[in-house]
């Protein structure tokens, strides 16, 4: 699947998750960073919030929004999605609650009209890996940030993939290389055609220190047992508490941009 291009990636996921959407209506949202991941309440990586202007990338239903908004005292939000559905959810959410935003139906490696130097805080939660073109994206992260705002993202842990369970000998298994670092074509994610996009956790650090975004901290999550629920506890499930146990579900990224460049 390496020679898929990029409008051939976001047309086939554009209609996946115009399709998936409703089961992931409200999933992994602030203060979740991921499936039985660290959550906010307990990393304390957003800063203050209070008058500030937050854009989200891959703002899904809408709750991690709202969160910000209600929760952390933002005073100006925006949003953007690729998916219509999605953004139709997250539509009727802020409605619903009375908060005013502004949203895009648009990939997040292009920018729809976003001003730029604009915003103090940045998040994407467990969306980032979705963009065709993560450098591209980071430099636009770059360019909407004020000098000294905050990028926070989470995604699953690209190590995370290569683990099975094989229910014959009760084990898990290394099924494939980490390393592999090509768009995957899955027919039947959650019953739609779907393009995930593996890459390895260097190379999402490195496109953060390339864009020009300063690294402050990376979290490999432990295992947040506390958000688990019953299914959660079956070995064979993807996001499994004893999987978890062996390889993070998630990791988390925080990085600035410089307030001054560097001589």
């Amino acid at each position: 699947m390496a020679d898929l291009q990029r409008e051939e990636i976001l047309s086939i996921n554009q209609k996946g998750w115009n399709r998936v959407a409703p089961l992931f209506y409200g999933g992994t949202a602030l203060p979740v960073y991921g499936p039985l991941a660290t959550t906010e309440d307990e990393l304390n990586l957003i800063p203050d919030l209070d008058g500030k202007r937050v854009l989200e990338l891959g703002c899904g239903s809408g709750h991690s929004l709202a969160y910000l908004w209600e929760m952390r005292n933002s005073r100006e939000l925006w949003g953007l999605d690729f998916s219509e559905a999605q953004i139709s959810f997250t539509k009727e959410l802020l409605a619903k609650k009375g908060i005013p935003a502004k949203l895009f139906l648009s990939s997040m490696d292009e920018n729809p009209g976003i001003p730029e130097n604009y915003f103090d805080l940045i998040v994407s939660i467990y969306s980032l890996g979705w963009t065709p073109d993560l450098s591209h994206t980071l430099a636009l992260v770059h360019s909407y940030l004020k000098p000294g705002g905050i990028f926070i993202f989470s995604w699953e842990h690209p190590a995370y993939r290569s683990l099975r369970y094989d229910a014959g000998i009760a084990k898990y298994v290394f099924e494939t290389s980490y390393l592999d670092e090509v768009p995957a074509l899955n027919p039947s994610w959650r019953e739609v055609e779907i393009v995930i996009n593996h890459r390895r956790l260097s190379t999402y650090l490195n496109a953060i220190i390339q864009s020009g975004l300063i690294l402050e901290q990376i979290v490999e999550s432990e295992p947040n047992t506390a958000l688990a629920r019953e299914q959660d506890l079956a070995p064979e499930k993807w996001y499994s508490v004893p999987r978890s146990k062996l390889m993070p579900t998630t990791f988390i990224v925080k990085a600035e941009k410089p307030t001054s460049l560097k001589l």
